[in-house]
């Protein structure tokens, strides 16, 4: 009897040791092993992109620039007339006076005479010259011709006289300018020779007043000249002029005819 009660005792205690220790590895079983806290990730360090730096070049020798000739112009490069020669490879005429013949006429009643008939004043003081481009333009701003009034003559010096001092004031306005701006229905090229008829456009100026006015002009080729009658008509009153008033004349109709004999050479 007292053996088995050292046995229970015995298994008693062990019960009591294994109730212990299961309750301890319980509680050791419910807890999770402790994790390592993870270092936080270190990001890495941004490596700053190197700048460029500047090379600074060393000095470098110039080639010096080897001076290139202009090429000499041609007709075709020039822009503007040449003097004394062609004009954009076209064409200077110059007016030869002592072949060419400034004139006005103007019909009038004299005192005394049963018939009007027409005064007829005349100069060879022309100058100047017409200038073609190479399609038969006219370069206006190179283009002039002027009469000299005050060389003037008629077959009557009273009338001379009256005329240039008191309608074409000559004393003020000496001379006369015609700038021609265009040619209707000139042949262009120029024939060689013939004849041929054609209007020359431009601005005419007397007595200090400018208008338009255009010319019929009939010329001849003869070589290397040109001869030819240029006419057209104005009024005293275009230009402001006043109509003659001597004694010995009754009557002046308004309107003048000009007219120019010419003669015109290339010029050299």
């Amino acid at each position: 009897m007292r053996t088995q009660h050292r046995l229970g005792a015995l298994f008693e205690r062990m019960a009591i040791i294994a109730a212990i220790a299961a309750l301890l590895l319980a509680a050791c079983g419910g807890s999770a092993a402790p994790t390592a806290t993870p270092l936080p990730a270190t990001p890495l360090a941004h490596s700053p992109t190197p700048m460029p730096t500047a090379t600074i070049p060393g000095p470098v020798d110039t080639p010096t620039a080897v001076p290139t000739a202009s090429p000499t112009p041609t007709r075709a490069m020039m822009a503007t007339p040449a003097t004394g020669g062609e004009a954009s490879a076209g064409l200077i005429f110059r007016i030869a006076p002592e072949q060419s013949e400034a004139r006005y006429r103007v019909r009038e009643q004299l005192l005394g005479r049963s018939l009007p008939n027409d005064a007829v004043g005349s100069t060879r003081a022309i100058e100047g010259r017409i200038v073609f481009m190479a399609d038969g333009a006219i370069d206006s701003a190179q283009s002039r011709v002027t009469v000299d009034l005050t060389t003037l003559r008629s077959d009557e010096a009273r009338r001379d006289n009256y005329i240039k001092q008191n309608t074409l004031e000559v004393a003020r306005f000496p001379k006369a300018e015609f700038q021609p701006t265009a040619a209707r229905g000139l042949p262009w090229p120029l024939p060689q020779s013939g004849e041929f008829s054609f209007q020359l456009e431009g601005n005419l100026t007397v007595h200090g007043v400018t208008k338009p006015v255009v010319w019929d002009v009939r010329a001849t080729v003869d070589g290397s000249r040109i001869t030819g009658t240029a006419t057209t008509t104005v009024t005293f009153a275009d230009f402001g002029m006043t109509q003659p008033r001597v004694p010995i004349v009754l009557s002046v109709e308004e309107t003048i005819t000009l007219e120019l004999d010419f003669t015109v050479e290339p010029q050299s």
